[in-house]
């Protein structure tokens, strides 16, 4: 089944809504692979909006795109300095629709277009079989810490413009 949705480019309008499907994804989606003590050192500065800024200087500074069904944002995937993906999320009832592969798909085009010679991202266990399949590799696993608590993930790369 195929579902409808536009992406256009994130505002700052998006910001509740997109820090509330942040939040909403990380709780539902990443429980497979992270326990509950890691999930909330992972979401508790946006939970308890201690990070406003830093999301307003993403969406400031950052490429920002969002796919929205009707009025709902449904995901959103960020590109910094032209090549690290430094965030992509998808809502959690609209997981493997196509919505990742489309806002990822366009993140690179623009990367392309900027002449970048590859992207790169730190990459949670949940996400990486996704960057694995659009043609990333691992380039080490990384122990974070956040609020004393280790999180596991994984700095990975690919190359998008071999003559650069």
């Amino acid at each position: 089944m195929t579902t409808e949705f536009t992406i256009r480019i994130g505002q700052l309008d998006d910001l509740d809504e997109l820090q509330k499907l942040f939040l909403d994804t990380i709780t539902e989606v990443c429980k497979a692979d992270y326990n509950e003590d890691q999930i909330e050192a992972w979401i508790s500065d946006t939970k308890n909006n201690e990070n406003r800024q830093q999301w307003i200087d993403i969406l400031v500074k950052q490429f920002v795109l969002v796919a929205q069904i009707r009025n709902e944002i449904v995901g959103f995937i960020t590109l910094d300095n032209g090549n690290y993906i430094d965030l992509l999320y998808v809502h959690k009832n609209h997981q493997r629709k196509g919505i990742a592969d489309n806002l990822y798909e366009k993140i690179e085009n623009e990367a392309r277009r900027q002449n970048q010679p590859s992207l790169n991202s730190n990459v949670s266990k949940t996400a990486r079989p996704f960057f694995e399949k659009v043609g990333f590799e691992v380039i080490k696993t990384q122990t974070v810490l956040r609020q004393n608590v280790k999180l596991t993930n994984y700095k990975m790369e690919k190359k998008i413009n071999p003559n650069c």
